[in-house]
């Protein structure tokens, strides 16, 4: 199998500064692709772009803060017709429902849901036009579980994996294909600073007994992008040790 099996073919992934939208960044350039990686740091955007050149890739970095639907106009106009698109930034602060605060709430609509939206929005019409497209939204296990502090960033995943579905629907006879990848416990920088021993006893939890790394959510990722998932759409990719089956 030719490890350039994007080749030829244009991406764009949000919230490629770090993480989980970083190693889907590179994966995707290494794979072939031009890639137009978009976050709100431009120095850690020039970072993600070093990585892909390391790799033999060819990356841009667009500064967008996707939390804002001006942005989200702007990014879309400037990158242009996409082949791929990887709907990945994502924030969530945890509360409990009663203290939920309601910038937080909008917060976490605006970027999880409203975002991936309307930027899939704007980008769809030239799939559709092209007759072929791959649309890739990263969710969460959060979207099919419940936990005592997390009720709305768990609505917006849920979310996120029903448009996977309607737009399955809505798109498929154009042959744009739409999938979600639902990360479990993934080792992320912001994952441990913001959970710590919580995340390391919620990797332990699962049937692998680890915490995914975000290489590996890259690879589904990759996969779901590719030609190789040509009968795949409006499905949800459990990426999550083994954690939603126990």
């Amino acid at each position: 199998m030719s490890t350039k099996e994007l080749q030829g073919k244009k991406a764009l992934v949000t919230g490629a500064t770090s993480g989980i939208g970083r190693a889907i960044a590179v994966k995707l350039a290494e794979s072939g692709a031009t890639v137009y990686a978009t976050g709100r740091r431009a120095e850690l955007g020039k970072e993600t772009v070093e990585l892909i050149e390391r790799v033999g890739g060819t990356g841009h970095f667009v500064v967008a803060d996707v939390a804002n639907l001006d942005d989200v106009r702007r990014l879309a106009a400037e990158v242009g017709e996409v082949d791929v698109l990887v709907n990945n930034a994502g924030v969530f602060p945890f509360s409990p429902t009663p203290e939920q605060s309601l910038h937080d709430y909008e917060q976490i609509f605006d970027v999880n849901v409203r975002a991936t939206y309307f930027l899939t929005a704007a980008l769809v019409p030239g799939m559709v036009a092209r007759k072929k497209g791959a649309i890739v939204n990263v969710s969460s296990i959060a979207g099919q579980i419940g936990t005592a502090v997390g009720s709305v960033y768990h609505a917006s995943k849920a979310a996120m994996d029903s448009l996977t579905r309607s737009w399955a629907v809505e798109f498929g006879a154009a042959g744009v294909r739409v999938n979600s990848v639902a990360p479990g416990p993934i080792r992320t920088d912001m994952a441990v600073d913001t959970a710590g021993e919580i995340f390391e006893a919620f990797s332990q939890s699962t049937p692998l007994a680890r915490a995914g790394e975000p290489e590996e959510i890259a690879e589904a990722v990759a996969f779901l992008a590719s030609d190789r998932a040509g009968y795949i759409t409006g499905a949800v990719l459990l990426a999550d040790g083994g954690y939603v089956a126990t």
